[in-house]
């Protein structure tokens, strides 16, 4: 008898991924908890992050990329007085210092981290460096030369300062690829102190904010009831802010052969040089590119 591996399972599930946990753990158990052929996720958190991390089931992974290109946003909480291998609670402490920054000094500095950017991401990282993660290499006792990267922070708010536990809370909203671990890091040195980050919790990832997201464990709960497929959010979640098109049956099955239509038939003339989501009696074909002389599909969906 030939098994089939999984059932075909379409959407998106939000979690509030707990802390001590790897993002690919997340993903692993959630495919054997639904029993889906496939899924992934968007925006690899680091095991000692919390927060939002968006798992994409079936079809919906044909669209990560557009959630984890989103900007995302964050609080994280400041531990001055020390700073550690990993810029998180997680690693060594390597150096102590007896500078703590003042309320106000923090609050002066806090402009000079907004806008474009320039940071060094942590050694332990999932970055690659000739073919290899960062992390495994500073792991194994080697320098990694890091290389500095453009980022950009739209926002970054001092939410609160604690004087006696030497700590500052921050809320911050920033483009893919910010390590916040480094923004903290940063903070600290520019203030003359040393620093690291006790937590870190993400509160919006793409088009998904911590209101939409469930906790690990009400998963476990749900999962051997029918329930399970009403937690999914429906695939087109992820691309609220594109526009639609509605296109016939004839032109939805066109554009799942991977045919291109012609936009003379559409209003589309706003839409040249964007992307639209197509649909066709309500259902979503396809991601379009919209050009003056074609629609053309770049994702064509099977749902």
């Amino acid at each position: 008898m030939h098994h089939k591996k999984g059932e075909d399972i379409n959407g998106w599930l939000i979690i509030d991924k707990p802390r001590d946990m790897g993002s690919t753990q997340v993903v692993n158990l959630t495919r054997r908890l639904f029993n889906a052929k496939k899924n992934g996720h968007a925006g690899t958190l680091d095991p000692f992050a919390t927060g939002v991390l968006p798992i994409a089931f079936g079809e919906a992974t044909k669209v990560l990329p557009y959630v984890t290109d989103g900007d995302k946003e964050y609080e994280f909480l400041l531990q001055f007085g020390a700073s550690t291998n990993t810029d998180d609670s997680e690693g060594e402490v390597v150096e102590r210092c007896e500078k703590i920054p003042t309320e106000d000094e923090i609050k002066q500095v806090i402009p000079l981290f907004i806008g474009k950017i320039k940071q060094v991401p942590p050694q332990y990282s999932a970055i690659k460096i000739n073919g290899q993660r960062a992390y495994k290499l500073a792991r194994s006792g080697q320098q990694v030369d890091m290389p500095e990267r453009e980022i950009e922070i739209f926002d970054l708010q001092l939410l609160n300062f604690d004087d006696a536990n030497r700590q500052a809370k921050f809320k911050v909203k920033c483009s893919k690829g910010t390590y916040v671990r480094t923004l903290g890091r940063d903070i600290a040195l520019k203030l003359g102190s040393k620093g690291y980050l006790r937590e870190l919790r993400r509160t919006k990832c793409g088009k998904f904010l911590i209101d939409d997201a469930i906790l690990l464990e009400k998963i476990k709960n749900i999962v051997h009831s029918v329930a399970t497929k009403e937690v999914l959010l429906p695939l087109e979640t992820s691309l609220r802010d594109i526009a639609d098109l509605a296109v016939s049956e004839a032109d939805a099955a066109k554009l799942k052969q991977g045919q291109g239509l012609s936009p003379k038939a559409y209003d589309v003339q706003k839409y040249i040089g964007q992307e639209m989501t197509a649909f066709s009696q309500g259902k979503l074909v396809a991601l379009v590119r919209i050009d003056e002389r074609r629609i053309s599909p770049i994702r064509v969906f099977n749902l």
